[in-house]
């Protein structure tokens, strides 16, 4: 089976796209994937700049979120059929998550969620179905909607955590960061620890007047100091205390969590000085500094238990210096860290992987089990638009045990 998979991250950095072929390996519980074709399209800078200004709380007419549905499924339509064209195949199925505006998280659960990227465009472009709003059946039977990683690292990793006895821990670094932690029983813990990216690239792009919409490299990081005093103010975040599993997104961590914590700490300064002194606004690269510091320590305190290993993924694998202090602090807990890529899977494609994963598992019937911790009970994830054909799913699959990735060659340039 040929699946084609569209994401694009709370960051909004661009859309991803895979071509992936699915076979099953000798029983149909044991599945190989095969990474054909990935590639990142740029979205259009105003396009872009609309979704984010949506994230964020900007008030939307029924007319302007009509417009910024289709323009956004019209983009992941183009996407789609460019990474059609340039694997050579039409695929079986489309998964497009589309761009998340919304999550919707009240007294400490889930409520609701919303990708926009209207699927029918997508479906017209393509020539195939598409299934999209994959989080909404979770949460609606009392889960969190999220990580989704989870159905991917349970069937990644759980063969590898029975044999060696030990948990094995993922995190992909997005604009929030998701760790999953892969037990020998096959249960998996899994939740967002905080932000990942999201508040570094936003205090880059405000202060460059979006000039540059993420420290690249870890540059500005790595010439910074961390602020102490910020970062704890920082780390006082309730959410950071919240149990697990638990869900967030940029809706929770935007500027204004950095920029209260700066005014709290300038009104510290000038309150021990006995008002003898103001306090200047941190320098960009100190603020970047203490963001990747808080990145880091977050993930690295949110992991439970004692797991053998820690495998980064997402964007932020992709940042020297924060991998570089994620695998400082973590050694102190003897856990190693190492990139997906040692493993066989570009850190810039894991989620795409896992998109085209559920996929296959909804196309055949198989509920996603998400957390284990969670409340929710495991459903079909999405819902599926024909393409220019009636929609004839095929006989239920009694669940997937195993997934191993046979080559990660692919065309295209990632970024």
């Amino acid at each position: 089976m040929i699946v084609l998979s569209l994401q694009s991250g709370t960051s909004a950095d661009g859309i991803d796209v895979a071509v992936v072929e699915i076979s099953r390996i000798e029983e149909d519980s044991h599945l190989a994937m095969r990474l054909l074709h990935a590639d990142t399209v740029d979205w259009a800078p105003d396009l872009r700049d609309r979704a984010l200004a949506a994230t964020t709380g900007e008030p939307l007419t029924a007319g302007a979120f009509c417009e910024l549905d289709t323009r956004l499924g019209q983009a992941f339509a183009d996407a789609a059929a460019a990474g059609s064209r340039a694997a050579g195949v039409v695929p079986d199925l489309v998964v497009s998550h589309g761009q998340t505006i919304f999550h919707w998280v009240a007294d400490g659960r889930a409520r609701g969620t919303m990708q926009l990227g209207e699927p029918a465009w997508i479906a017209e472009a393509v020539g195939a179905p598409v299934l999209s709003d994959l989080r909404a059946a979770d949460i609606a039977a009392g889960g969190e909607g999220a990580p989704l990683m989870a159905v991917f690292d349970r069937a990644w990793l759980g063969a590898e955590a029975a044999a060696t006895g030990r948990a094995l821990a993922t995190v992909n670094l997005g604009g929030i960061a998701n760790v999953q932690v892969v037990h020998p029983d096959g249960d998996v813990v899994a939740f967002d620890s905080g932000p990942g990216n999201g508040l570094i690239d936003a205090v880059v792009a405000r202060a460059t007047d979006g000039g540059r919409s993420f420290d690249e490299d870890g540059r500005l990081a790595a010439s910074g100091r961390v602020d102490e005093a910020l970062l704890a103010e920082l780390e006082r975040h309730p959410y950071f205390a919240a149990p697990v599993p638990k869900t967030t997104g940029r809706e929770t961590f935007d500027l204004g969590v950095v920029d209260r914590a700066v005014a709290a700490v300038a009104a510290s300064a000038v309150v021990a000085s006995g008002g003898a002194a103001t306090a200047d606004p941190p320098a960009l690269e100190d603020l970047v500094a203490t963001l990747t510091e808080l990145t880091a320590h977050t993930v690295v305190d949110a992991i439970p238990g004692d797991p053998a290993v820690l495998i980064a993924s997402g964007g932020g694998a992709r940042n020297p210096v924060l991998l570089g202090r994620i695998a400082a602090l973590a050694a102190e807990r003897g856990i190693v860290v190492e990139s997906s890529e040692v493993r066989g899977i570009d850190p810039s494609f894991k989620e795409s992987l896992m998109f085209a994963l559920l996929g296959y598992l909804s196309w055949h019937g198989v509920p996603a089990r998400l957390s284990s911790g969670g409340s929710g009970e495991p459903r079909v994830a999405g819902r599926f638009t024909s393409g220019r054909m009636p929609l004839r799913l095929p006989p239920p699959l009694a669940g997937v045990a195993s997934v191993t990735i046979t080559s990660t060659d692919h065309g295209g340039a990632p970024r």
